[in-house]
């Protein structure tokens, strides 16, 4: 018999059974559920609301049941429907009248919403420890990089040079931000809900306060009303999973591009690639494709969840239930994601070369000339006409604006002198670039202690 059948006088048909149960994915709260349960025992005791032995032995079997089910020594049952109730199922079980004290003072559905809460804080702290470990290898490939040369581009059409550092280290500034958004998310899924009963509040004298410090939480709920049904801090993690993807899924979109032949600018370490089952030649980037295809699965749990919450009337509704599966899924996929693409960036070599002799081409530093036309003393617009008409007469010939003799390029400006060929070089181009933010060196090198000093402020 299940444990609210009092009002009932029919058993739940095997259909509904099967359909209501979560079991099947909410066994994962397990723990949650027994450390909130333990909390929960041990705040009965002390206020007197059940007597101290009767607190003490439900503590007791709380245990041994964790330890059980650690140890694949319990079989949780559909018929419980969920975990919150096969954990309760198997206290009475064991201990008989004494484990249905447990419940005295709460409801699933605070109890429910404290093991979420509860869930949701590890999965930050987690991912959030990946996303550092990425940073970490993402900035010391900066720093081995700093005067690497390379094409930036825009509309994936050449456009300036810049250094491989910079490139990269554009991602951790993305990174970064993932790295704050958990931390700002944190904050707001560190609430304690229990005490707020199915949705009005007990009547019991609970210590709320003690409860939450026995859970590590760092404040109560203040609305009992919200408490049961407040899901925002999943919307905001998947929210945060979705853009930590999106961010991967860009960079994923690169390396598979730069991996190509026709780019050349890196290889994939054969660890994180496959093969063909019948061109024997093949190497696929098949570690960078997956990631950047699991992105859509964590956007779609992002969806879902503000689909299932978009209509919902105050307070607890069944649908809460659907929280569980999108949650669980956009947490497990971000952690794989974040975990083969650190070691396959960090395998990966670039071919250096290849990405200095990309940056000769494609007119990158007509920028530069356009530049050197305004220092002396041409307005930047007329510059602009001018290079524009340099350049199409180079794209006609078919050689770099480096590759024009002086008396060429008096056909375009008298103000043209020897020094051009110094100030359009590659590495004048990229070294001049030294306002804070460029890709100069020392400006890189600079943002490099930003990056890391904020590393340090973000993590939980």
């Amino acid at each position: 018999m299940k444990l609210w059948a009092g009002r009932f006088k029919k058993e739940t048909d095997s259909l509904m059974d099967d359909f209501h149960s979560s079991i099947s994915f909410d066994y994962k709260l397990y723990k949650e559920d027994i450390e909130g349960s333990i909390a929960h025992a041990t705040m009965l005791g002390k206020q007197g609301i059940i007597d101290m032995p009767s607190s003490q032995l439900i503590v007791k079997t709380l245990k041994e049941i964790m330890h059980d089910i650690e140890e694949g020594h319990v079989e949780f049952s559909v018929s419980a429907e969920d975990i919150h109730m096969n954990v309760e199922s198997i206290l009475i079980e064991r201990i008989g009248d004494t484990g249905k004290k447990l419940h005295t003072g709460r409801s699933r559905n605070d109890q429910v919403a404290l093991d979420m809460r509860m869930h949701t804080k590890k999965q930050i702290k987690e991912i959030s420890d990946l996303l550092s470990e990425l940073v970490d290898v993402l900035i010391a490939k900066a720093e081995e990089n700093t005067e690497t040369i390379m094409p930036g581009f825009t509309h994936l059409q050449k456009a300036q040079p810049i250094t491989l550092a910079h490139h990269i280290m554009a991602y951790v500034f993305m990174f970064l931000r993932d790295m704050d958004r958990l931390k700002d998310c944190y904050k707001r899924t560190d609430v304690m809900p229990l005490g707020s009963g199915a949705l009005a509040g007990i009547t019991y004298d609970l210590d709320r306060e003690f409860v939450k410090e026995q859970l590590g939480f760092s404040e109560i709920s203040y609305n009992s009303l919200d408490a049961v049904c407040d899901r925002d801090f999943c919307v905001e993690f998947a929210n945060a999973a979705s853009l930590i993807m999106m961010h991967l899924s860009r960079f994923c979109e690169e390396i598979v591009i730069w991996n190509n032949d026709e780019f050349g600018y890196l290889e994939i370490d054969d660890g994180f690639a496959t093969g063909s089952s019948i061109m024997p030649q093949k190497k696929n980037p098949d570690a960078a494709e997956l990631i950047r295809g699991k992105t859509g699965r964590v956007y779609g749990d992002l969806i879902g969840l503000l689909t299932m919450m978009k209509s919902l009337p105050m307070s607890y509704d069944k649908d809460l239930q659907e929280d569980k599966e999108a949650m669980f899924d956009a947490e497990d996929t971000v952690k794989g994601c974040l975990k083969v693409f650190t070691k396959m960036f960090d395998t990966m070599t670039f071919n250096n070369k290849k990405l200095y002799s990309s940056a000769q081409k494609g007119y990158t530093n007509a920028t530069d000339v356009a530049d050197y036309l305004v220092r002396k003393g041409i307005p930047f617009r007329d510059a602009h006409e001018i290079v524009g008409k340099l350049v199409y007469y180079c794209i006609e010939k078919g050689v770099a604006i480096s590759d024009l003799s002086l008396d060429e390029l008096h056909q375009f400006s008298e103000k043209i002198e020897d020094d051009i060929y110094e100030d359009i070089s590659l590495e004048t181009c990229v070294a001049v670039r030294n306002l804070p933010g460029g890709p100069a060196k020392s400006a890189e090198l600079d943002s490099i202690k930003i990056a890391k000093s904020k590393k340090k402020q973000y993590i939980l």
